[in-house]
């Protein structure tokens, strides 16, 4: 059975750091590509960054509002996905999700459609 566990959430204040973890179980990790997305109340999910395989190298996408304050990497002996958030800013609040993509699905990593598995969410709440 397919879990996708997210961990690190929590109440923090601008300007702080929060890392978010990922721990898969299930399937094939090392194969899948991964991402973040994210949804804040009443908005929809928005991706936020991803990570996959291209051959032997790693390919990493992140979208404007977090490039160069949020980082993603991964530990495949581990099974786990994290997400380093720095400089973190009142409007990233939201639930944070992990997805992982099968690896025949070809193409960016942005579209949440095209992610087969999710996990629950973990809530980051960055106060002013």
């Amino acid at each position: 059975q397919v879990q996708l566990v997210e961990s690190g959430g929590g109440l923090v204040q601008a300007g702080d750091s929060l890392r978010l973890s990922c721990a898969a179980s299930g399937f094939t990790f090392g194969t899948y590509a991964m991402g973040w997305f994210r949804q804040a109340p009443g908005k929809e999910r928005e991706f936020v960054g991803g990570i996959m395989w291209i051959g032997v190298s790693i390919r990493l996408d992140y979208s404007d509002f977090v490039k160069g304050r949020f980082t993603i990497s991964r530990d495949n002996a581990k099974r786990t996905l994290y997400l380093q958030m720095d400089s973190l800013k009142p409007e990233d609040t939201a639930v944070y999700y992990c997805a992982a993509r099968a690896p025949q699905v070809v193409g960016g990593l942005r579209v949440p459609g095209e992610y087969g598995y999710w996990g629950q969410g973990t809530q980051v709440t960055v106060s002013s």
